[in-house]
């Protein structure tokens, strides 16, 4: 059995939770609990504001001139794939842990 909680709301959320255990056919304990546990898996969630504030720096990001050299970015590309290359020939994770 869960614990007993007091917590105080305004009337619209009383009738809001009484007709949403009544049309779902739940206790309302359990609609509180279903409810909690969905804005929790939302709260890590980035806002509507948040993703715009983002998506606007990578915009600029991807507009600003690239301040090295072609040579400095080949030999950075160079290095990565062969660091990938080396990666592709280990064996799978489940082989290497025995």
């Amino acid at each position: 059995m869960g614990r007993k909680l007091t917590f105080s709301v305004d009337d619209a959320t009383v009738r809001t939770l009484r007709a949403t255990a009544e049309r779902l056919g739940k206790p309302q304990s359990m609609v509180v609990r279903e409810a909690v546990a969905e804005y929790a898996a939302r709260a890590g969630q980035l806002t509507d504001a948040e993703q715009r504030r983002l998506l606007k720096i990578v915009d600029a990001m991807t507009q600003a001139p690239v301040a090295r050299s072609r040579a400095t970015m080949t030999r950075e590309l160079r290095e990565i794939r062969a660091a990938r290359r080396i990666a592709d020939r280990r064996p799978p994770a489940r082989e290497r842990t025995r």
